[in-house]
């Protein structure tokens, strides 16, 4: 049996996977704790087998008065829980960093591949990747590290962009046809991959994607539609839009930035599960499935 702790106490990733390994009583036994209090510090991490890292400031924030804890919880902690782990002998250390350590999406086509340089745009970016740094020393045969980029994360209860998208999708009779493209990840396809990392002890760093691109119309589209809803796409307003990238709310809804799909391939088993047809009606549906 893996014996499992996540870091961040009622996340959504870390509450989610919790879930998904419960599907296998037998096989994970899994804990989580606070890290706001410092709560952690007193835990004995000696009981485990696993530490899923996924506490953290997840949003953007350009407020110049947040940079110090952005660099506090995202990588200081980061780096300090690490150490506990690996003095009190966990044998595998996950940390859940960013797509953001490569800055932000552009309106020309973006793809980045294994062989690119992260190159963060803002300190949100800047921590996440400077915790990489802080925590990749510490490996060693007994001590192993899997750093996790993940592009978007959705999925039903998910936060950030999708729900502001969903959101108007479920109002708009029409939507600007933006020829963009974008790597997502839904939250099952993820809670598989972090179980197949802990099923066979990974180390390294992981790219996971959905199989599909998505454009950001053909998803507002389907959002619609498994509503009931039938939204037009129009080029109309694309001339202006496209006059708009660098605002970042243009950028984050019709923004180019993708993995090359093969860097996001597991070689051990097929992790992506889900369609991306499929994640979108299983987010949008009334009940969890």
């Amino acid at each position: 049996m893996k014996k499992i702790l996540i870091t961040g106490a009622n996340s959504y990733i870390g509450t989610s996977l919790e879930k998904w390994v419960a599907q296998w009583t037998n096989e994970y036994q899994v804990d989580t704790i606070e890290t706001r209090n410092g709560e952690w510090q007193g835990k004995d991490f000696s009981l485990y087998d696993v530490v899923f890292h996924v506490a953290g400031i997840a949003h953007v924030s350009t407020d110049p008065k947040m940079e110090d804890l952005y660099y506090q919880v995202n990588r200081d902690l980061t780096i300090e829980i690490a150490k506990k782990a690996k003095s009190e002998g966990v044998k595998q250390f996950i940390f859940m960093s960013s797509i953001i350590v490569y800055g932000d999406s552009t309106s020309s086509k973006r793809v980045i591949t294994r062989d690119t340089i992260p190159t963060p745009s803002n300190f949100y970016g800047n921590s996440k990747l400077q915790a990489e740094e802080g925590i990749k020393p510490l490996e060693t045969e007994h001590f192993k590290i899997v750093i996790i980029r993940p592009p978007m994360i959705y999925g039903k209860g998910s936060k950030g962009n999708y729900p502001r998208i969903a959101a108007l999708a479920k109002r708009t009779p029409i939507f600007p046809d933006i020829d963009n493209e974008r790597s997502m990840l839904h939250i099952d396809n993820l809670c598989e991959f972090l179980k197949r990392m802990i099923d066979y002890e990974e180390s390294g760093v992981f790219f996971p994607q959905n199989k599909e691109y998505v454009k950001t119309s053909e998803m507002v589209r389907l959002i619609g539609a498994s509503h009931g809803r039938k939204i037009r796409l129009i080029k109309l307003f694309n001339p202006i839009i496209n006059l708009m990238f660098g605002v970042e709310i243009v950028n984050k809804v019709f923004g180019n930035l993708i993995y090359e799909q093969s860097i996001s391939n597991y070689y051990r088993v097929d992790y992506q599960i889900r369609t991306f047809r499929e994640s979108i009606e299983m987010t949008e549906s009334k009940s969890l499935k």
